[in-house]
């Protein structure tokens, strides 16, 4: 539910002030009514706690029913009712639906009323719906909204898919090493140390067990600070820059991510642009869905150079970090004087080829894991079977 301030007029005349929770303006009045006041006006407010980022699948499903009810005839004002009081959304989607439906019955625009709450809804989402509101065409650009986030939801689902078995292929890594270092190595080590000499893998895995065993949780809490400091790290401008850059210029993994950052950008561009947004305007958005720090710094030159007279195409051609697909695909849409259409194109063909890419990623990664998962047990088994083996050549020559 959302929070209105509101002003009420007691049964008895006297003008009374609060704040209540309702889904929206008229809830309120209703809820006013049951205690036998009149609302007189109400201001809804916006709470901090609201101010959470939808998933991609939220916002997908959010502008696909409020074009749906346009389509069929019914109001802005009570589609967004409507949505509102879905018993089938979580209660902060309702808080938050509410609240920007209490904003609109005061007259404020829908994508004004979406801004107000500051990053729940994208800049991609509000600045598509102020353009449909000067064009009349709301429902359609629903509907297209839906589309992209509906796009871009099934590509974040089939990364984290992707990417699920080589993250547990790495966990059972960790897990197998632990066990091996911390509990099989030590049953051997009394065999070990009553033999005068051990080749050089054998006393390799037991130095390392027995440091393993001793400081067991000084590891944990080492490890724990690295993947601290490296969150921190990510965090700082110049230091994520720097993995951006590096990224994409890595042999084979780098001219996959720049197909899913061509992708992304490719999608975002075209949804714009089609919506009837000035090409300025839909550089500064789409730069910033891209996901690449080091691409995003470019676009200011992007921006400069387009600003300056140049073709999107010569402009967009100068950034390292997009395929040249792309760039020549606007460039024959410039010249057909069919950009909007070309850019819808290369759009589609592009989230084709990131899927791709990103299965490539995944068909690289399983085998590199399970070769070291392999070595690493290979080594382990190797530096206990020699001396075991070699042990019982001892004996056996000494019989």
């Amino acid at each position: 539910m959302a929070s209105f301030k509101y002003r009420a007029q007691t049964a008895d005349g006297k003008i009374v002030s609060g704040t209540m929770s309702a889904v929206d303006e008229q809830d309120l009045h209703n809820r006013l009514k049951l205690k036998d006041m009149m609302l007189l006006d109400a201001k809804g407010e916006a709470d901090k706690k609201y101010y959470k980022p939808f998933s991609a699948k939220i916002l997908a499903e959010y502008a696909r029913q409020i074009g749906t009810l346009l389509r069929s005839g019914i109001t802005l004002v009570r589609a967004l009712q409507m949505l509102s009081e879905d018993e089938a959304a979580t209660p902060y989607e309702r808080a938050v639906y509410g609240t920007v439906t209490a904003n609109v019955m005061q007259g404020i625009p829908f994508s004004d009323a979406m801004e107000k709450l500051g990053g729940v809804f994208p800049p991609l989402m509000i600045n598509m719906f102020r353009a449909s509101e000067s064009s009349g065409n709301m429902d359609g650009t629903a509907l297209k909204i839906a589309e992209q986030y509906s796009k871009e939801d099934r590509l974040n689902a089939k990364i984290k898919s992707s990417t699920m078995y080589p993250k547990i292929l790495c966990f059972i890594i960790v897990l197998v090493v632990a066990i091996i270092f911390g509990y099989v190595m030590p049953q051997f080590e009394e065999l070990f140390e009553s033999m005068p000499v051990l080749p050089l893998a054998t006393r390799i895995m037991m130095g390392l067990s027995g440091f393993v065993k001793h400081h067991f949780i000084a590891i944990i809490i080492f490890c724990f600070c690295c993947w601290l400091a490296f969150y921190f790290l990510k965090k700082i401008p110049k230091v994520r820059y720097f993995m951006d850059k590096t990224m994409i210029h890595l042999p084979k993994i780098g001219r996959l991510m720049k197909i899913v950052y061509t992708a992304r950008f490719a999608r975002t561009l075209s949804s714009l642009y089609t919506s009837g947004i000035p090409i300025i305007s839909c550089l500064s958005i789409a730069r910033n869905t891209i996901g690449n720090k080091y691409i995003e710094e470019q676009f200011t030159q992007v921006i400069a150079d387009t600003q300056a007279g140049e073709t999107l195409s010569y402009s967009l051609g100068k950034v390292d970090g997009f395929i040249s697909k792309m760039i020549s695909s606007v460039k024959v849409g410039e010249e057909a004087g069919s950009l909007d259409t070309m850019l819808e194109s290369v759009a589609d063909d592009m989230e084709f080829e990131s899927e791709r890419a990103i299965g490539q990623m995944v068909a690289m990664l399983e085998p590199l894991m399970i070769a070291i998962m392999a070595a690493i047990v290979g080594f382990i088994m190797i530096s206990v079977i020699v001396p075991i083996y070699q042990s019982y050549s001892f004996i056996g020559a000494n019989t």
